[in-house]
């Protein structure tokens, strides 16, 4: 049973097939592959709560003709210490499918072994693969192909969302620069990577500014101590300037305004931002199909 875990269990063929089904799930909203999931039952295990990937994955299974059960932290054994192991064997004779945001990536991948199940990784804090596609498929519809493009992350590199860009940079071929100080650096890079502390120099010619929260779920205790770490690690008005003209901002949300984004970027960006959020739905809908035989 195929799952999607990290964005290394995609070739790039696959990926673009991935894409390609988006493509067709948000032009043919509600009724493209609507009977897929029929009689079937998927299980979101959320162990860190969510707003936009709970809601896109419980409305896109349904549009697909699937049920879904949800089932946090509270709800199972594991609050109560069970093994992921345990849990997954018990749901893996259940369900049809798993939806696992949770925090240790070793989680999803002993839960897709032991439960036999189509599992996709909602976030962990290793990696957020269903995220990067939706921000590749965003910026596509609006400025073509990827390929070659330079994509600036700018704040906490060493978050999951960008070291999930670090492996998309490599798998899409395009040219990634990370803007972070020093501590919060990205632990992993490639020949599409280039780290660097300064935000200036990493902006020049951006075709796309990214940015993330500063404060992470499970990184509170360290709040003061990172506010004071990415002062000046900002997408502004001022940075942008030195981006090219049609260079796309895009934040994966939610946005601490005044933080790691200005009020006036993120105002004047709305559109392209809340697009972004909302194209998890077609996204993820063509991870499943993909990963259900839909090609």
């Amino acid at each position: 049973m195929k799952s999607f875990l990290k964005i290394k269990d995609f070739s790039l063929a696959e990926a673009r097939e991935v894409l390609s089904l988006a493509e067709k799930f948000k032009t043919q909203r509600g009724s493209f592959c609507a009977d897929l999931l029929k009689g079937k039952t998927y299980a979101l295990i959320f162990s860190k709560s969510s707003t936009r990937t709970r809601v896109s994955f419980e409305v896109g299974i349904r549009e697909m003709g699937g049920q879904t059960l949800f089932l946090s932290a509270n709800d199972i054994q594991l609050g109560r210490g069970e093994p992921i192991i345990d849990t997954a064997r018990v749901l893996g004779r259940m369900v049809h499918g798993a939806v696992i945001r949770t925090y240790g990536q070793e989680e999803v991948d002993l839960f897709a072994q032991y439960s036999g199940l189509t599992t996709i990784n909602a976030l962990t804090d290793e990696e957020h693969p269903c995220q990067i596609l939706t921000d590749i498929f965003t910026y596509e519809r609006k400025h073509g192909s990827i390929k070659g493009r330079k994509v600036v992350f700018v704040g906490d590199a060493d978050c999951n969302v960008a070291r999930s860009f670090v492996h998309a940079a490599e798998l899409f071929d395009f040219k990634l620069t990370c803007a972070a100080p020093d501590g919060y650096q990205s632990r992993i890079s490639n020949a599409n990577t280039t780290l660097t502390a300064s935000v200036k120099d990493a902006a020049r010619d951006a075709d796309l500014l990214y940015t993330d929260v500063w404060i992470s779920m499970g990184k509170e205790a360290e709040a003061q101590e990172r506010v004071k770490a990415f002062q000046g690690y900002q997408i502004s008005t001022e940075l942008l300037r030195l981006a090219k003209p049609d260079c796309m901002v895009l934040h994966c949300l939610p946005a601490y305004r005044g933080k790691e984004i200005t009020e006036d970027v993120l105002e004047s960006r709305a559109e392209d931002i809340f697009e972004q959020a909302g194209n998890r739905l077609p996204v993820q809908q063509g991870i499943i199909a993909h990963l259900c035989g839909v090609r």
